[in-house]
């Protein structure tokens, strides 16, 4: 038996499919909008991809000058679908979209039409994809694009947080992820450190990491606090790297979950850098650091044009004069840019000191930032000759950023 064809208010629904392409000649007719959106996700299947259009926007270009798709400057022809598996009709001619699609008709070729989706022959659904999986939406009776589209963020977000999982066997070794938490609002963690987390057996936790996410964690996950690690013998950060060593070799799948990046300040290396010679998998999930979130969080940006055309950022946790310290700070003072300064608030005054010594302006803008993202948020204004005195009066306590410059004088929230 032959169903009919599809037209309006038809009751058959469509089948959903997943197309194989690599290799397989693809066509696409027209160089527009529709095209742009379209064009990555056919390039990411290693399509054979022929574009036919007189002209494109200038990212379709890009993929053309790039190799990714041949582009054939002209306007559709009969014959363009000779050999192809797939094509997509997306051209603001619509005499040329109605003569490509019935030769994708005669040829069999199964063909979306932008303009038309009625006379087409296949649907492209609001697709998302989450660690190997494809979420594809469809509706029934016809695309609906804001509802399939409402579909599929629901459900791609839900697998990605972790409100949504799906049972399935766990495929991948255990190992350790040593994820960057973000400056402390839960919200800034990446979408891949949210994920491994609610996959996570044990969770290795610092003080200043999204504290909030442990709260949503499932009952069965281990969370220690890194700071209460027993190390009796042990440096505090040997017994951490032990306990990741000793959770991941009993099978576990661990998050050693840290404030910021892991690798600005965070020792995220040292930590690597064991797994390592313990033959322990790692993965690194790199966050969003607070050297560059928490001031923008206050209103100041890092760079700005024609004030600061760069920024460094220094560790404030050992003095100036300390002979342990790293930093040159005459050469640090020259420098005409934004200086962030991370763990500094009990030495800023001995910082501030040697940038004025070594030639740093007295009057430069100085703006703390105390539990940046958090919603005990505050900014404490000053110039490098009062920071000192203003971090005292105002019992200013760490965790807060510094920032030193020009800069702290341009936002939105500029103090007078």
């Amino acid at each position: 038996m032959t169903a009919p064809h599809a037209a309006a208010g038809d009751p058959y629904p469509a089948y959903p499919v997943g197309l194989r392409l690599a290799g397989r000649r693809v066509v696409v007719i027209g160089g527009g909008q529709v095209a742009q959106r379209r064009l990555p996700a056919l390039i990411a299947t290693g399509a054979d991809i022929v574009l036919v259009s007189p002209s494109a926007t200038p990212s379709v270009e890009a993929m053309a000058e790039a190799g990714e798709i041949r582009w054939e400057r002209r306007p559709y022809a009969e014959g363009d679908l000779a050999e192809a598996w797939y094509a997509l009709i997306a051209s603001t001619d619509t005499a040329a979209n109605a003569a490509a699609s019935a030769e994708a008709e005669r040829t069999r070729t199964w063909c979306v039409r932008s303009d038309d989706a009625e006379a087409a022959t296949a649907w492209t659904p609001a697709t998302g994809r989450s660690e190997g999986v494809t979420v594809a939406v469809l509706t029934s009776g016809g695309p609906d694009p804001r509802r399939t589209a409402a579909v599929r963020d629901a459900i791609v977000e839900g697998l990605r947080d972790g409100t949504l999982v799906a049972p399935h066997h766990r495929t991948r070794t255990a190992g350790v992820a040593l994820v960057g938490g973000g400056p402390g609002d839960p919200d800034l963690i990446t979408v891949r450190g949210r994920r491994l987390l609610a996959e996570a057996d044990v969770v290795i936790a610092d003080r200043l990491g999204p504290r909030d996410l442990l709260d949503e964690l499932p009952p069965h996950v281990e969370v220690i606090d890194a700071a209460k690690i027993p190390y009796g013998r042990f440096m505090a950060q040997e017994a951490i790297n032990n306990a990741l060593i000793e959770h991941a070799k009993a099978g576990k799948a661990v998050v050693r979950l840290k404030g910021g990046d892991p690798f600005v300040f965070g020792r995220g290396m040292e930590e690597a850098q064991a797994l390592a010679e313990a033959g322990i998998p790692c993965t690194v999930v790199p966050g969003i650091s607070s050297s560059i979130s928490v001031p923008g969080a206050a209103g100041i940006p890092v760079t700005h044009r024609g004030v600061a055309h760069e920024f460094t950022v220094i560790s404030g946790h050992v003095a100036p004069e300390d002979p342990r310290s790293l930093v040159d700070w005459k050469a640090v003072a020259g420098l005409r840019g934004t200086l962030v300064l991370l763990m500094a608030v009990e030495r800023i005054g001995a910082i501030a000191d040697a940038l004025t010594t070594y030639g740093r302006s007295p009057e430069t803008p100085v703006a703390i930032i105390q539990e940046g993202t958090m919603a005990a948020q505050r900014r404490v204004d000053a110039t490098l000759a009062t920071v000192a005195e203003r971090a005292r009066t105002e019992d200013v306590r760490p965790p807060a950023v510094i920032v030193i410059g020009d800069v702290v004088t341009v936002g939105p929230e500029q103090r007078a």
